[in-house]
């Protein structure tokens, strides 16, 4: 068969011909956050990097992200000394913003190799099909909006998350899958959410006999948890041997922040709040308790403790529960069948359950979900259907970090000219389903879509037009309402496509 074009070298190269034209962007506080980290691992001893409190901005990844950080560091000291220096807070020379913008795109590169790496596995009937969902994924309008405008390396890491699903699509690469993965949760622990599959997909596929699940592949078990072993002890081997795992723990699950973050993320705590604040107008005329200390709170929606004036409060064990149950029902099919699809359809489960029921969820996180759900999306059209609603909320969501005049017309054209491009090649490229489709679920997934133009042009247009800088905060509780029915619409769908498969 012929290669698909565009490629997806080709899509690299201009793509970064486009990200260097937005290197004057707006950037977040991550910017500052990732350059304090190349000070504290070039200027300070390994001991004190999980103990330093120059900046607010304190080191809270793992230790592998941190060794990157340092090695970025060996770079960024010869183009800009004064970059990495513990007390230059706030520093953001020319050199600084060309150098952590170039750093993104070239670490990125490993999501195109991961994302060629899935193409090149895919069955010669589905490559095309696999090309397009491949380019949908390096061109997503989520990886321009956090890393290459407000800033992170989620490229970077979505590369290894990639390729580690890739390896496990084959036998012979099993143990090279569960190997990477381990390798990412020392990058980044977001990826923790995703582990359950991981260790149902590996225990039942590599360390249990096909035959039967009582008879167990010692050598197997040996192997991976040898491999594990090594890779976490390269990890945390030098903290823990300065005692310092507890301090390093305390930085990586700080559990004091609140239910919801700064914006709420359009997951269920989302309609939890909107409900909660459309019940304090009638409470009254039903009878409802009203806590009047929650009324003037500051912290509703935003980082710190949330509090309700009429719903129960949320705790963050009533999270990890919820979490916990939505995450085993997919992965009780996929024990019973531990086939590919079903492992990347429970890790998109798993991510999902996170995203919707985690404690503190940032909206950044949607690309947990997006992206290996991504990888199975053009399976057929029933799993299509329950990924055009997630992919429009998804990016949606993210348009509140970038609020600057400026990059408005960036985030809106680029994210709307993607959808149109992507929902049409996706619905061209999906296979009609061998069951029959949910009827609802393609009436919800068309009007819902037909919404978010307008919901678009009243949130960042006509609203400071008709209000001015009155009710502020509607806007911003409009979008992830909106976006939060489209998550959980998409969820719903998914779940009862991934049952009836």
């Amino acid at each position: 068969m012929a290669e698909s074009y565009p490629t997806l070298t080709q899509c690299a190269l201009v793509a970064a011909a486009f990200k260097v034209l937005l290197f004057p962007a707006y950037k977040s506080t991550d910017f500052e956050v990732h350059r304090n980290w190349l000070a504290i691992t070039n200027s300070l001893p390994l001991s004190q990097w999980y103990h330093d409190k120059t900046s607010e901005w304190t080191l809270d990844y793992p230790p592998f992200f941190a060794y990157f950080e340092w090695l970025l560091a060996h770079v960024a000291r010869l183009v800009d000394p004064a970059m990495v220096r513990v007390y230059n807070l706030g520093y953001d020379s020319w050199e600084t913003v060309y150098f952590q913008r170039f750093s993104v795109i070239i670490t990125e590169l490993l999501l195109v190799y991961a994302l060629q790496m899935f193409v090149d596995s895919s069955p010669l009937q589905s490559k095309r099909a696999a090309q397009v969902a491949a380019l949908s994924v390096f061109l997503s309008p989520g990886l321009l909006i956090i890393d290459h405008i407000h800033f992170q390396y989620n490229g970077f890491m979505y590369g290894i998350l990639v390729a580690s699903l890739v390896l496990a699509r084959y036998k012979s690469t099993l143990l090279q899958s569960g190997l990477v993965f381990g390798a990412l949760l020392c990058f980044k622990h977001i990826y923790l959410y995703l582990a359950p599959a991981y260790f149902v997909f590996l225990l039942r596929a590599y360390c249990l006999s096909a035959r039967s699940v009582f008879r167990i592949k010692l050598l197997n078990c040996v192997k991976l948890g040898l491999g594990l072993g090594g890779i976490f002890a390269a990890a945390f081997a030098p903290f823990a041997l300065m005692g310092q795992i507890p301090q390093l723990l305390s930085r990586l699950f700080p559990f004091s922040r609140g239910l919801c973050h700064a914006y709420w993320a359009p997951n269920v705590w989302a309609l939890y709040s909107l409900a909660d604040r459309v019940l304090i107008h009638f409470a009254p005329k039903l009878g409802l308790p009203l806590k009047t200390e929650a009324l003037n709170s500051v912290t509703r929606g935003l980082v710190g403790d949330t509090a309700f004036a009429v719903l129960p409060e949320v705790t963050p064990r009533v999270c990890f529960a919820l979490t916990l149950l939505f995450q085993i029902l997919p992965l009780i099919k996929l024990f019973r069948r531990p086939t590919w699809d079903n492992f990347i359809g429970a890790v998109t489960l798993c991510g999902y359950a996170s995203f919707l029921f985690g404690w503190h969820v940032h909206e950044k996180a949607i690309l947990l979900v997006i992206i290996p759900f991504s990888l199975i999306a053009l399976r057929d059209r029933r799993h299509l259907g329950a990924f055009r609603p997630l992919i429009v909320a998804g990016y949606i969501s993210l348009f509140p970090l970038l609020f600057t005049p400026a990059e408005f017309p960036i985030k809106t054209i680029y994210t709307v000219f993607w959808l149109v491009l992507f929902l049409i090649s996706l619905d061209r490229m999906a296979p009609a389903s061998n069951q029959p489709r949910v009827f609802l679920l393609d009436r919800f997934s068309t009007l819902y879509i037909a919404v978010s133009i307008p919901l678009i042009a009243y949130t960042s247009l006509f609203h400071q037009v008709i209000f001015g800088k009155r009710l502020e905060f509607l806007p911003l509780m409009f979008t992830s309402s909106y976006t939060a029915i489209g998550v959980v619409g998409s969820w719903v769908g998914y779940m009862v496509v991934y049952y009836t498969c």
